[in-house]
């Protein structure tokens, strides 16, 4: 693993993260879009930021290491971390760990990777 900046990569991420604006904000009262589509989307998002910064020679572990993360944050969700730490409901901390765990997320999270997987060999 080796830093460096990959402007492609960036790119994408910045893209993704447009998409997930959109989804959060104009796409926020259509339920699956909001609920599966964005979040198998955001590792694809973590995906590409990662490698904007860094330079990984086995990008299935990266998958896996995303995924991994994913998987956390979404216990952390179910132990209600967010609350437990202060932030405030709407605030960016309870907003960026979240509040609601969900098998669902899980499912996406698997999904969003099982595409990287196949598509980034």
């Amino acid at each position: 693993m080796k830093l460096t900046f990959n402007p492609k990569y960036f790119v994408w991420a910045l893209a993704l993260l447009g998409v997930e604006l959109l989804i959060a904000t104009v796409f926020s009262h259509i339920g699956f879009i909001r609920g599966y589509i964005g979040d198998a989307l955001v590792v694809i998002l973590l995906y590409y930021l990662v490698l904007s910064f860094v330079k990984v020679k086995h990008k299935s572990k990266l998958i896996w290491g995303i995924f991994i993360f994913a998987v956390v944050v979404e216990a952390l969700q179910y132990f209600g971390v967010a609350s437990y730490l202060g932030f405030t409901k709407g605030s960016l901390g309870y907003i960026l760990l979240g509040n609601h765990f969900s098998w669902g997320d899980i499912i996406s999270y698997a999904v969003g990777c099982l595409f990287l997987q196949l598509t980034h060999k």
